[in-house]
This record gives C-alpha cells, structure tokens and sequence, in this order.
C-alpha cells in the first residue's frame, strides 16, 4: 500500500514537472516568436535616430550613440514626407467613413428589412472579396481615363470605398444578424421611422464592429501601393507608400538615415492605433458570433 502511494506520489510529481518544463517551453516558443516579430520594428526606429556618420564608422546593428531627430526633419522636408503623409490622411479617413457608413447601411439593409433579391445581392457583394484586384485594374483605369479621374485623390478616394465595401457589409452583416429583431419591433411600435431605427438604435450598437471593419480597411488603405501607383502620376498627390518608393530611389544607399526616418513615419501610425484599439478590435471580432 505505502508503495503504491508513493508510486502515485512520484507519478504526480513528474506530472507537475512535465507541465512545468511544457509551460516553460511554450513561454519560451511565444518570447522567441515575439522577438522576431518585434525586432526588426526596434531596429527600424533605432537607426531612423542615428547620425549620418554612424552608418559609415559603425555595424548596421549597433546602437545609435544619441538621439538624433535630423533624419526626419530631412525626410520630412527634403524627401517631401509631409506632402506624403498629408495625401494618405485626405485619402484615407475621407474613404474610412464612407466605407463604414455605406456597408453599415448596406449590411442593414441586407440583414433586417425585407425586399426581394437581398440574397443575390449579398451574393454579388461577396463576389466582389473573391475577385482579385489585378482583373479589373485595367478596365478600371480605362473607365477613370474616359471620365478623367487619374491622377485624382478623389478618385483613388472613390477606388478604396468601393473596394472596401464588400469586406465590411459581409462583417456588419455578421452583427446584424446577432442583433434581436424585437428591439427593432419595439421601436416601430413606439413610431420611429426606418432612419431613426438605423442611425438612433442599430448603428450604435456596432461600436466595435465599426472599430475593427475600420482599422481592417485603414491597413488596407494606408498599405496599399497597386491603386496608388495605378491611378497618381503627379509627385505632388502621391501617397505614403507610393512616396516611399520614391525617396528610396533618390537618396539610394548615400542616406540610410532618412530613408528609414521615412519608413517610421508610414509604419508608426499603424502600430499605434493598432496597441491603444487592440481591445475593441478583439471585442469587435468575436461579437458577431454571438447570438444576442
């Protein structure tokens, strides 16, 4: 009996060091996945802060030895950062709202009124996630040459709201679903016209739908380099991507420094909405799925 206990003693025992050593070994695979991940985002930004002698006299990988912030006073002017930046902004939150609040109305549509060949529609909106975009960028730019829309943030505006909305009808579709029907019951009850029921009682309920189906379509948008480089000839109304291509080619391998400070400045804003909406994006992408 005192042996059998002891043998199940020394099996537990084992047990808890076997998972101790797995947890060990798991922390271990994330650290080294989070050090990957992380790295190359650390050295971006440390040498975006290095003097311009520091890449002649020292190893890519050292530290920068101050903090030196002329390699972005120099990308920002020179390298025409700032008229970059600028045009990404007055392209991107422009198309942001009319995607959120087109598919918002779209996807309402689709999910809680009643009308004939809804289904088919929803259909065609999912056709368009599935059709590449390298297909119709030449019919595409035909029809912008036609109605003079190239070299136009306007139309590039136009290109990224209507290519960002069958994504963000097919998730707002998701949260409609999920949304109680007696809610809208009650408020027609009580009066409330189809455009009151939408913008006073569903569409602030899809607080963090709206967050993630944003900051999705803002990744898309500020990221993008294939519309940009499509539809703008004119330095002048290039996007921070499109901009980026071009100040690499002109300053080459003669100034790291603020060809890096350059790349900071496209990357940083994504990382900063993504850490301060990281929880509502979270909430926003689990919500749907749940029948309320």
């Amino acid at each position: 009996m005192k042996a059998t206990l002891a043998e199940r003693a020394a099996t537990i025992g084992a047990g808890k060091k076997r998972g101790v050593w797995l947890s060990v070994l798991g922390k271990g695979l994330v650290g080294v996945f989070l050090l990957i991940t992380v790295y190359p985002v650390i050295w971006l930004l440390l040498s975006s802060l290095k003097e311009p002698s520091e890449f002649m006299t020292n190893s890519m990988n050292a530290l920068p030895e101050g903090f030196y912030l002329g390699n972005y006073v120099e990308a920002w002017k020179t390298g025409n950062m700032g008229i970059y930046f600028r045009n990404s902004i007055f392209v991107t939150f422009p198309a942001l709202i009319g995607i959120v609040l087109f598919g918002s109305m779209a996807a309402f549509a689709i999910e809680k009124l009643r009308w004939k060949l809804k289904n088919v529609v929803m259909l065609l909106f999912l056709a368009g996630i599935m059709i590449p975009v390298q297909i119709v960028l030449l019919p595409l730019f035909q029809i912008y040459f036609n109605i003079n829309l190239l070299n136009s943030l306007f139309g590039l505006g136009l290109v990224y709201l209507v290519f960002g909305l069958p994504l963000t009808i097919f998730l707002f579709a998701s949260y409609f679903k999920s949304m109680p029907n007696e809610l809208m019951e009650a408020a027609v009850v009580d009066g409330a016209s189809i455009y009151q029921i939408f913008f006073t009682l569903a569409f602030p309920l899809l607080k963090n739908a709206i967050v993630t189906v944003a900051l999705v379509q803002f990744f898309f948008v500020w990221n993008d380099l294939i519309f940009a480089m499509s539809f703008i000839r004119d330095t002048d109304l290039r996007t921070i991507q499109t901009g980026l291509m071009g100040f690499a080619g002109e300053y080459g391998q003669r100034e790291w420094g603020p060809t890096f400070a350059s790349i900071a400045l496209a990357v940083v804003p994504i990382l900063l909405l993504y850490t301060f909406l990281n929880k509502l994006v979270m909430k926003g992408m689990t919500s749907g799925a749940v029948k309320g």
